[in-house]
C-alpha cells in the first residue's frame, strides 16, 4: 500500500482517497448514534456544537496533516524523534484504541445488513470483514481502498441528504441556532471534537499520504486543502445526518426506541426510509472498520522492514481479531469501548503536542520548513481544548476502574 506499489498518475485519486479516509473513519457506528443523541436532546441548539467542533477539528488537522506531510515521517516516528520510546507508547494507545473500536464497528455492519435485508448479524459481520479483507488482500491495496471509501462516502452522504430532505427539517431555525444558540451543550461540543479527530482518526488522511508519497514543503497547498476538505466532508456529513432528525424531532415525533436513528429514518420516509438507514450505517460501519485498520498498523510498520514487508497481512489479521471478538462475544464490549474511548481522549493531547513541539522547535525534521507562527497559534489553542478532553478522560479511566 506504499507509493512504491503505486504510480505517479494515481497521486491525486491518493489525496482524495486520503480525505475520504479520514473522513469516512470518523464517520463510524458512534458518529451516526453521538448526532442523533445529541439532536433528540438540544434539537436545533445542537447546530452551534456541530459548527464549533467543525472549527476546532480543522484547527488540529491542519497541523497534523501539514507536520506530517511536510516532514515525510509518521506520528510515532516524529514521537520517537522528540523524546525516545514516547512513539511506542503512541503506537501502543493507537492500536488498542483502534482494535477494540474496530469490534464495534464489525457490530456496526451486522447492524446495517440487519436493517438492509435482515441478515443474522453474525453472518453480516463476517461478510462484511471478508470484504474489508478482500480490499488489502487485492494486488493495488491502496488503489482499492482509496476507491471504495470516497464511493462509499458519496453514497453516504446522498442517501443521507435524500432523507433531511423529505423529512422537512427547520433549515432557518438550524442556521439561526448556529450562531445564536439558545442553549449551548459543552459535553455535546467536546463528545463531537474527539469522535472526530481523537485516536487514530487523527492520523488517517495524514498517513495515507505518505503512502502514496506526497510529502514535502512543495507539496503543503495540496495537503492543506485535503486536510480541510475532509473535516468539511465530516461535517457535510454530520450537518445532514443532524438535518435528518431534526425534522424527524421538530414534528413532534417522540424517538424512544432502543435505535432512534432507525426510527427516526422510519418516520421519514416509511419502510424505505429503514432500508437506507441500513445501507448507511453499513457504509459508514465499513469504511470505518477499513480506516481503523489501515491507520493502527501504520503505527506498527515504521519499527521493522519485517513488518512493513508484511503490512497487508497485519492489516488482515487486525480485521479478523476484530472479527473474532465481535463473534465470541455476540456484541461490542462495553467496558472496553468506554476505556478506549478514554484512552482516545489522552491520545489527542499526547499526539498532538508532539506535533506542535515539532512545529515550533524541531526545523530539522521539517528540512528546515518554517512553520507559521499564526497556524502553530491556532494549533495550541486547540490542544489546551484536547487536554481538557485528556483530564476529562482521565476521569473516565478512573471512575470506570474504581
Amino acid at each position: 500500500m506504499s507509493e512504491t506499489t503505486e504510480r505517479p498518475g494515481t497521486r491525486r485519486g491518493a489525496l482524495l482517497g486520503a480525505v475520504f479516509l479520514m473522513a469516512t473513519s470518523a464517520i463510524g457506528p458512534g458518529f451516526i448514534t453521538q448526532t442523533t443523541a445529541f439532536t433528540v436532546r438540544l434539537g436545533a441548539a445542537f447546530a452551534f456544537a456541530i459548527l464549533l467542533s467543525v472549527l476546532v477539528d480543522i484547527a488540529v488537522q491542519l497541523n497534523v496533516w501539514r507536520v506530517v506531510g511536510v516532514s515525510g515521517l509518521r506520528a510515532q516516528d516524529l514521537g520517537n524523534e522528540v523524546l525516545p520510546g514516547l512513539g511506542y507508547v503512541m503506537a501502543a494507545l493507537v492500536v488498542f484504541g483502534g482494535l477494540v473500536f474496530n469490534v464495534a464497528n464489525v457490530a456496526g455492519t451486522s447492524l446495517g445488513l440487519d436493517a438492509l435485508f435482515g441478515l443474522d448479524a453474525k453472518i453480516g459481520g463476517t461478510v462484511s470483514a471478508l470484504i474489508a479483507i478482500g480490499i488489502f488482500l487485492s494486488r493495488r491495496a491502496g488503489i482499492a481502498m482509496d476507491r471504495i471509501v470516497v464511493v462509499l462516502g458519496v453514497l453516504m452522504i446522498a442517501l443521507t441528504t435524500y432523507v433531511a430532505a423529505v423529512s422537512g427539517p427547520p433549515v432557518g431555525q438550524a442556521l439561526t441556532q448556529a450562531v445564536l444558540p439558545e442553549r449551548v451543550d459543552f459535553l455535546a461540543i467536546t463528545t463531537l471534537i474527539g469522535g472526530t479527530v481523537g485516536g487514530y482518526i487523527t492520523y488517517a488522511g495524514a498517513h495515507r499520504l505518505i503512502d502514496a508519497g506526497v510529502t514535502g514543503p512543495e507539496r503543503i497547498v495540496e495537503v492543506s486543502r485535503s486536510s480541510v476538505l475532509s473535516l468539511l466532508v465530516t461535517g457535510l456529513m454530520r450537518a445532514v445526518l443532524f438535518l435528518a432528525v431534526l425534522g424527524v424531532v421538530a414534528a413532534g415525533v417522540h424517538l424512544g426506541s432502543g435505535n432512534p436513528t432507525a426510527e427516526a429514518f422510519g418516520h421519514a420516509a416509511g419502510e424505505v426510509g429503514v432500508r437506507l438507514f441500513g445501507a448507511i450505517l453499513w457504509a459508514a460501519a465499513i469504511t470505518s472498520v477499513v480506516g481503523a485498520a489501515y491507520t493502527s498498523v501504520s503505527f506498527l510498520v515504521t519499527f521493522s522492514p519485517k513488518l512493513e514487508r508484511g503490512r497487508s497481512w497485519l492489516v488482515v489479521a487486525f480485521i479478523a481479531l476484530s472479527t473474532a471478538v465481535f463473534l465470541l462475544m455476540d456484541q461490542a464490549p462495553t467496558t472496553l469501548l468506554v476505556l478506549a474511548g478514554a484512552l482516545n481522549g489522552l491520545i489527542l493531547p499526547v499526539g498532538f503536542g508532539v506535533l506542535l513541539w515539532v512545529a515550533a522547535r524541531r526545523r530539522d525534521l521539517l528540512g528546515g520548513y518554517r512553520y507559521p507562527r499564526w497556524l502553530l497559534g491556532i494549533g495550541v489553542l486547540a490542544w489546551l481544548l484536547s487536554l481538557y478532553l485528556g483530564v476529562n478522560s482521565v476521569s473516565g479511566i478512573a471512575q470506570l476502574w474504581s
